[in-house]
């Protein structure tokens, strides 16, 4: 039989393209599935007698922290005995060296943890662990590809977690299908599985991703496992981040920030002061804005250009933000506030490789695109929150309390928030400033207060 991993439709021979979903390149063989059992099959009695809910310990599954604070906030706390965790990501991103100082913080502890790689040998993993002293006695390591003999070195050894890396690599005994296969990917996740819920070993698997930043292989791949992380990263920029997609223990919108450096990952328990640069004096074409990634509110700053041109067709060149949005304001600003782009070359990027597509930024891009048509300065120590709509008006957004906290934490003294925010959750000691439209933005964005030195 042949499978779609995409939707899972069954068809008796290969198709270039899905005829039930449309999706190209997802047919791939697979075994036949088994013959449905007879209905009317009788009873079995029970290994263990169903138990009510309220005899149940409540800590039978409590989380057990890994170490580091960043990766713990994402699970939830930390890696729950005999849970299953994906983690996913594009090659060369820092699955492996994430995972390299997850269990030297777990050794610490006094666990053990048995890292096997499909990909490397013993010597390379050791190599890369000398490079991030990453090296502990109770590390141990298996270069092997065949489950079962993986299964033999965990009943060896006995860990407490067991890493996987990857399970594309993985080859089950038995089993059709070429490696990395759907059918052999399903049996090698659900042996793994299983193994978890028997033994109460905590098991991470490596997983690839297609070109399109899904995750490789079948979709039931996720449904089998409790914890998907999508570990993303931009081969420009240093700062990696590991994202939430599904977690049966605790939410599932949570952001970790890391740092790729020389000596390995590190933690970035404040990333806020990549996205911002700093500035001796106020300059024009900069406006602040504070983004929510899932959970996490981080202040970042977008930057704008306009320059006049005689080209036919100016150029419109965006970075790190949603080329459409950007296009939308610059025609609302035109519209509505007198700014005149139609013969100028439009620039918009925002700082330290920080991508924001939310609506709530249309406010700090508009205040950008008018301080740069205007050459006046927004104070840095204003922050913009806001969606603006086509008739110029500005729109409430979710979580302006958290937004605001964040603000002021990072010592920045007056936001502009749209009119009808509640009050009640917004901070003291930083001034807020209520607009309605783009007309009361831009005279709440540079008049002149008596501020304190500015924070950035």
């Amino acid at each position: 039989m042949f499978r779609c991993s995409a939707c899972g439709h069954q068809v008796a021979k290969w198709f270039g393209r899905c005829p039930e979903c449309g999706e190209w390149g997802t047919i791939a063989e697979s075994a036949p599935a088994a013959a449905a059992a007879r209905t009317g099959t009788t009873s079995v009695a029970p290994s263990s007698p169903a138990v009510r809910i309220t005899e149940v310990a409540s800590d039978s599954a409590s989380s057990c922290p890994t170490g580091i604070a960043e990766f713990d906030r994402v699970l939830g706390r930390g890696v729950v005995p005999g849970s299953v965790i994906l983690l996913a990501g594009e090659p060369g991103v820092g699955k492996s060296t994430l995972l390299l100082e997850t269990v030297k913080h777990w050794a610490a502890q006094g666990k053990t943890a048995l890292y096997v790689t499909g990909e490397e040998s013993a010597g390379q993993v050791r190599l890369r662990a000398e490079r991030t002293a990453a090296v502990h006695e109770n590390i141990y390591l298996a270069s092997e590809t065949d489950l079962a003999t993986v299964l033999g070195h965990v009943e060896a050894v006995a860990p407490t977690l067991l890493i996987v890396d990857s399970v594309q690599t993985m080859v089950a005994t038995g089993t059709d299908g070429v490696t990395g296969g759907v059918t052999q990917i399903r049996a090698v996740t659900t042996a793994l599985v299983s193994l978890a819920k028997t033994s109460g070993i905590a098991v991470i698997l490596v997983g690839h991703v297609t070109k399109d930043g899904n995750v490789a292989g079948p979709r039931s791949l996720e449904h089998l496992v409790d914890v998907v992380l999508a570990f993303e990263g931009d081969r420009h920029s240093s700062l990696r981040m590991v994202r939430g997609i599904k977690n049966r223990f605790g939410p599932s919108d949570e952001v970790g920030c890391f740092e790729q450096r020389a000596d390995g990952i590190h933690q970035v328990t404040d990333p806020s002061g990549i996205f911002v640069h700093h500035h001796e004096s106020d300059v024009p074409g900069s406006a602040a804005l504070v983004a929510m990634d899932g959970r996490r509110a981080m202040v970042g700053q977008i930057q704008a250009l306009l320059n006049d041109t005689q080209m036919t067709s100016p150029r419109r060149a965006v970075s790190g933000l949603d080329s459409a949005r950007v296009a939308m304001m610059l025609a609302v600003a035109e519209k509505h506030a007198g700014i005149k782009a139609s013969s100028k070359e439009v620039y918009a990027s925002t700082v330290g490789g920080m991508k924001v597509t939310e609506p709530a930024a249309d406010l700090a891009i508009f205040l950008a695109l008018y301080s740069s048509h205007k050459d006046v300065a927004v104070p840095s120590s204003t922050v913009a929150i806001g969606e603006v709509g086509l008739a110029g008006e500005v729109r409430r957004v979710p979580s302006v309390a958290r937004r605001v906290a964040e603000a002021k934490r990072l010592g920045f003294r007056h936001a502009i928030i749209p009119a009808g925010s509640e009050d009640e959750e917004l901070p003291r000691g930083i001034r807020i400033s209520r607009v309605a439209n783009l007309l009361e933005a831009q005279s709440a964005a540079v008049s002149r207060h008596d501020y304190a030195q500015a924070p950035f």
